[in-house]
Parts: structure tokens; C-alpha cells; sequence
């Protein structure tokens, strides 16, 4: 297949670029190169990937609509990738047009490139964000999910209903992934793996927010990347039992899916703090903070019914994951200062 993923230069882009090459696919990859984390980064990322065959970037902005559709017009695409997004829940208290510019008119422009070509599957990134203030454990995909409470999980929470109605309209298939904390190699310096990895490296003091009391579904960037494959693979059909009485937020009559995809087994921050001490050998310095507007204390997927859907299980334990995260961080991150 030719398949169009947008964000390819970021952390979970790179990694479904490779896999998706791997296995003989041809890849689009756009990007904008952004400056909201170090774009060398980025370019290591790309660099990379621009040494496989099969593999062409073009580098242009979702947000610009006029180089999307000449990106649509010189070449059809089987299926559409999109991960580019503005990301961050506490950006977004800093920066909210950020979101609005990337995450709603890009994935407009988006949604209106697939309406005239008419891909067979359009793959989005949402995230566990769009849960908000729900307090049910584990969240699920039809479970009313209304309240959140940053603009990054409003854009996320946008992105699905705009998705719908393109499904719906126009009948294109659509399946958006809710990531839960995706965390390996070649990730992004914003998150906490990243942060605490740094902070205990050079003596300094780690921020741990809400005292340490937090839970996080971190899923290995792997098993990650094996759901989002088999999903690509798996069009979004229409449920024939979906009823406008009680309607299941997670179907639809149209061809439209959402899916959780995380690890199912959340872990107390104070159990990841302790995993990475032991890969990098070293005890870390905690500063105890309140939790941060915007944050939640806990995250735990059910993904059941990706399971159902794809086959999908997670495999990496946390232990492991941060082991090849550290490994990978001393080889690159502290011998190239990317």
C-alpha cells in the first residue's frame, strides 16, 4: 500500500514509518518540523528514515491548506496516517491557538483531502486526555466522555466528532486511536520519561506532580506501533445494531471506530520512578509538587474491544521498556546531544 502519515518526523510517526517500510509499504511522511521540542531531534529522526526505500517526505503544515491538496493531488494514498497534532496538556494552558491551528483547521483540511480522495481508511491519533474527568476505571470507548479538562483533550474530543461526521456524510472509514502515555527510543523530550532520565543523569531533582500519587498506563512504543498497524489493516465498519436510543459513543451506523490502545496495566509513578533508577544505576532527587491543571491522577485503558477487533496485546512490562528506553537514551541522547 501508499500510505500518507502525517507527522512522520515525531515519536510515534518515526516509529509506524519504519515498521510500515519494513514490511514493504511505500510512505509519505509529512511534517512541519516545529520547534515545540529540539528540531534535531526530529531530524535525527528523519534521517533515518530518508536512508530506507520506499520512504518520501514532504515538509509542509496540515494548518496550510493549499500544500495539502497538492500533496493529495500528485499521489493517491491507500490509507492516511494522521499523528500530526500539537500535543502537550500543559502547553496548551500557554499556547491554545497551537491546538486550534494544528489540531482542528489541520484535521479539517485533512478530513477534506480524504472527502475528494477517498482513501479506504483514515487512522487519527486521539488520547486518553479525552477521558477527563471521568473517574470510572478502566475508561472505555463507550463511556460518555464530555468533560475534559484541558483544550488539548477539547481539540482531541473535536477531532473524533469531525470524524464522525465525515464518516457519516461521506462514508469514509475512520478509526481514532485514544494513546495512553507512549513512552520507548527516539521519544519525546517533553515527557516524563524523558525529563526524569535527564534530571537524575546530571544530579538535579526530578518534578513529581501530585506528590507521586499518580497512575499511568505507559505503553511501550512497540506494542504501540503493532495496534496502529493491524488497525490500519482493519477499516472501520458500520455497527448494524448501533441504536440512536442509547447510543454507544465508541460506534456508529456509519463506518467510524474509536479504540483505547494502551498497555491495560497502569503503574504508581513511584514504581516507574524506582524502574528507572535501577537502568540508569542511579537514585533520583524527588520534588514533590501538586498535581498540575489539566493533569488527571490516573489512567487505565480497557482495550478490549481492540482486542476483539485486531488481535491487539500489549507485551512489554514496564521494566523492560525503560531498560531499552535508558539504553537508547546513553547511546544517542548523551553521546550526540541531539
Amino acid at each position: 500500500m501508499h500510505i500518507l502519515v502525517t507527522g512522520a518526523a515525531g515519536f510515534i510517526g518515526y516509529h509506524l514509518s519504519e515498521r510500515l517500510l519494513a514490511r514493504g509499504d511505500e510512505v509519505t511522511g509529512l511534517d512541519n518540523l516545529n520547534d515545540y521540542y529540539a528540531v534535531s531531534l526530529k531530524e535525527a529522526r528523519l534521517a533515518r528514515l530518508q536512508r530506507q526505500p520506499g520512504f518520501r517526505f514532504t515538509r509542509a503544515d496540515l494548518a496550510d491548506r493549499a500544500a495539502l491538496d497538492a500533496i493529495f493531488a500528485q499521489q493517491p494514498f491507500d490509507v492516511v496516517v494522521n499523528l500530526a497534532a500539537q500535543a502537550g496538556v500543559r502547553y496548551s494552558l500557554e499556547n491554545p491557538m497551537a491546538y486550534i491551528n494544528a489540531n482542528i483547521v489541520g484535521f479539517t483540511n485533512l478530513l477534506e483531502c480524504c472527502r475528494r480522495a477517498m482513501p479506504r481508511h483514515l487512522v487519527y491519533a486521539s488520547s486518553s486526555s479525552v477521558y477527563g474527568m471521568n473517574t470510572n476505571m478502566p475508561f472505555s470507548v463507550h463511556d460518555n466522555v464530555d468533560h475534559p479538562v484541558s483544550l488539548y483533550a477539547a481539540s482531541k474530543k473535536s477531532n473524533e466528532l469531525m470524524a464522525h461526521t465525515y464518516s457519516h456524510l461521506f462514508d469514509i472509514p475512520t478509526t481514532g486511536l485514544r494513546f495512553f502515555t507512549v513512552y520507548g527510543p527516539w521519544g519525546r523530550p517533553d515527557m516524563a520519561l524523558f525529563l526524569f532520565t535527564r534530571a537524575i543523569l546530571a544530579g538535579e531533582p526530578i518534578k513529581v506532580f501530585n506528590r507521586g500519587d499518580m497512575r499511568r498506563d505507559f505503553t511501550y512504543i512497540d506494542d504501540i506501533v503493532e495496534g496502529v498497524v493491524r488497525v490500519i489493516d482493519t477499516p472501520a465498519t458500520p455497527n448494524t445494531d448501533w441504536n440512536g436510543d442509547a447510543p454507544d459513543p465508541g460506534t456508529s451506523t456509519a463506518p467510524y471506530r474509536l479504540y483505547n490502545i494502551g498497555n491495560n496495566s497502569p503503574v504508581q509513578l513511584a514504581e516507574f520512578i524506582e524502574a528507572l533508577e535501577h537502568a540508569l544505576g542511579r537514585t533520583a532527587k524527588r520534588e514533590l509538587l501538586p498535581i498540575q491543571p489539566g493533569d488527571v491522577a490516573a489512567t487505565y485503558a480497557d482495550v478490549d474491544d481492540l482486542v476483539s477487533a485486531v488481535g491487539y496485546r500489549p507485551s512489554t512490562p514496564i521494566r523492560e521498556g525503560i531498560e531499552r528506553f535508558v539504553a537508547w537514551y546513553l547511546e544517542h541522547m548523551h553521546k550526540e546531544s541531539l
